[in-house]
């Protein structure tokens, strides 16, 4: 064999005898270890696969990046369509604390720890350390005490999804400054104080769901900057104040539940008169005046619920024009006057004009 022929075959003898390479770096793999050793999940025993070296070959919920070898996902949820989950035939249970050791995994892009209902303490402030961090996805646990304040140095961060725990606190300032946030879920805790008055620098912000906490207040102005924003929901809070009439401009909202605050003054015309908004609840405010008569046959709602409010005057005649209302509530309000014929009237029940001073005409029972 000529010397010019076994140069050619060395690379492919190198290549043959090299090992694969499928256990995770020492520093990851004691992260993951003391990360696990603060926890406790006996119903699915998912941990039972987290032996041995090899973090990147086999450990339930683990990832690597395969160039790197260095962890990348972390991703448990205890409610899964998992053949693992669904071969038991239930969900899973864990309890104890989220570690600080996870924050020595500086390569992780996603971390999810979600639904497991136990699982209590404060998110570790080291989080926010993790420079490549894309999502973070604790909902559905127990968790308490405040969001970090320095939550916003996580400047790659998409999804942030911490609903359904016990988190108490202001939201940090700091939250803001995450200019790549698409997703931002905080609905069901115990989060008190201000939306913040700069909110509206998340200019890529696609989702914002508040619901069920304590805020107080007004709602921002800086919201209506959020021209990409398509889900606003800030029902069952505390919040005050009048609507800000440029919500209705927001080019792509079509989701709008300000249910159950203390919102007065009147509804903005603009809302209504918005083709984007499809679901608008409104509902348990002291909203007052008249509905605005500025439906046009582009409205499309598939819910539109104004009830529980201090409206006054008549039905606007110009319902009648739009494309689709499915759920449509004026119940207990003011309104007084004979409700418009035809669609989409026609098919709503009485349920809907109930408990108002004076309306009539069906499908009430008072005839005008």
């Amino acid at each position: 064999m000529s010397q010019h022929s076994l140069l050619l075959g060395l690379p492919l003898l190198i290549l043959t005898i090299t090992p694969a390479i499928t256990a995770c770096s020492p520093s990851d793999l004691s992260a993951l270890l003391s990360f696990k050793s603060s926890l406790q999940e006996s119903s699915i025993g998912i941990f039972n696969t987290w032996t041995g070296t090899e973090c990147c070959n086999n450990w339930y919920g683990v990832s690597c990046n395969p160039d790197t070898q260095r962890v990348a996902d972390i991703n448990l949820r205890g409610e899964s369509e998992d053949p693992v989950f669904e071969k038991l035939g239930k969900t899973g249970y864990m309890t104890g604390l989220i570690s600080s050791s996870v924050c020595k995994i500086d390569s992780l892009t996603l971390l999810v720890i979600a639904d497991w209902k136990g699982i209590s303490g404060s998110i570790p402030s080291c989080i926010a350390s993790l420079p490549k961090l894309r999502v973070l996805d604790l909902i559905g646990n127990s968790l308490s005490g405040p969001i970090p304040s320095n939550i916003g140095a996580l400047s790659k961060l998409k999804v942030l999804n911490l609903a359904d725990n016990q988190l108490s606190g202001p939201i940090p300032s700091s939250l803001a400054q995450m200019q790549d946030l698409r997703h931002l879920d905080l609905s069901n805790n115990k989060l008190s104080g201000n939306i913040p008055q700069n909110i509206g620098n998340l200019r890529m912000l696609s989702r914002a769901l508040l619901s069920r906490n304590d805020f107080s207040g007004e709602i921002p102005i800086s919201v209506t900057n959020l021209k990409r924003l398509a889900d606003l929901d800030l029902s069952i809070n505390h919040l005050s104040g009048e609507i800000p009439s440029q919500i209705g401009q927001m080019p792509v909202l079509s989701t709008l539940n300000l249910d159950n605050n203390f919102f007065t003054g009147p509804i903005p015309p603009s809302i209504l008169a918005s083709t984007g908004i499809n679901i608008l609840n409104i509902s348990r405010n002291g909203i007052e005046g008249n509905i605005p008569d500025v439906f046009g046959p582009r409205s499309y709602f598939s819910v539109m619920d104004l009830s529980y409010n201090k409206l006054k005057g008549n039905v606007p005649k110009s319902l009648s024009s739009v494309k689709y209302v499915g759920h449509l509530d004026l119940s207990f309000n003011h309104l007084c006057g004979p409700i418009p014929s035809g669609a989409p009237f026609d098919h709503l029940e009485g349920s809907s004009f109930s408990n108002n001073d004076c309306l009539c005409g069906s499908p009430l029972m008072h005839t005008c």
